[in-house]
């Protein structure tokens, strides 16, 4: 099951500070309260999508990009909203930088989906719950 997000550079999505601990399967601070999903989550739900090729896949919750990089090689296309502007603008560039070209990053809430590109094969909700 973790095949997938092997091939995605997991370090390159947290913070500089948290680089030497980004291979541990756990969850790491991303900034603004909020967290990069440990491996095994990312594989769990990238397996219960069960993306295809074809495949045009909704993402609630970008947060650092990394489980959009994940879905990037195995979707036709992936859209991603975030509604904290500093992530999903830092996601963006991100995404943009490694060359997930069929990623499309949008601030907003996700609550309202991304109308003009239903409808999705795949729909992801990918959520922190901090306290």
């Amino acid at each position: 099951m973790k095949k997938k997000e092997e091939k995605v550079p997991r370090h390159l999505f947290v913070p500089e500070e948290q680089r030497g601990e980004a291979y541990q399967d756990r969850p790491l601070p991303i900034g603004y309260g909020q967290t990069i999903s440990q491996p095994f989550i990312v594989a769990l739900m990238t397996d219960l999508i069960n993306v295809g090729p074809r495949d045009v896949v909704l993402e609630i919750g970008t947060g650092s990009g990394y489980q959009a990089a994940v879905l990037s090689p195995l979707a036709a296309k992936v859209y991603s909203i975030e509604i904290i502007p500093e992530l999903g603008e830092r996601a963006a560039a991100r995404l943009a930088e490694l060359r997930f070209d069929n990623v499309e990053v949008k601030v907003g809430d996700g609550y309202y989906g991304w109308a003009a590109h239903a409808p999705f094969d795949g729909i992801g909700v990918f959520l922190n719950f901090c306290g």
